[in-house]
């Protein structure tokens, strides 16, 4: 069976790519537009890992990883930030964020990332 992604990003071109990048990988891939849309997505489909953008409207990253965690801890999430926002990362990580990634990434060590946190 199929790993599932949920994409997290409020960018349509960001999630595009992503998603054709994990489906050619074989993944099962579902995309949200923000913080809110993605904990809907996940209590009613639950992925086996989270690509969570950090800034978005309606409701960040980082509030969407709290309420994802609280519903499903076993569920990881990779953060997706920009250069130079390592407190948010910091209290990402904290609140149970696995790794994050800044932007702009190379999308091969974002899917080694993937790879790495599904088979750990």
């Amino acid at each position: 069976m199929a790993h599932r992604v949920l994409v997290v990003d409020d960018q349509k071109g960001v999630r595009r790519l992503l998603e054709e990048l994990f489906k050619k990988e074989g993944y099962e891939v579902n995309v949200a537009v923000d913080g809110k849309d993605s904990v809907e997505k996940v209590k009613a489909y639950p992925p086996d890992i989270v690509l969570m953008d950090m800034k978005m409207p309606n409701m960040n990253g980082l509030e969407a990883s709290q309420e994802i965690i609280k519903f499903d801890q076993t569920i990881p999430i990779i953060m997706m930030t920009a250069y130079g926002e390592m407190e948010v990362v910091q209290k990402a990580l904290e609140v149970g964020v696995k790794k994050y990634i800044t932007k702009p990434f190379d999308i091969i060590d974002l899917r080694n990332m993937v790879r790495e946190v599904l088979n750990s």
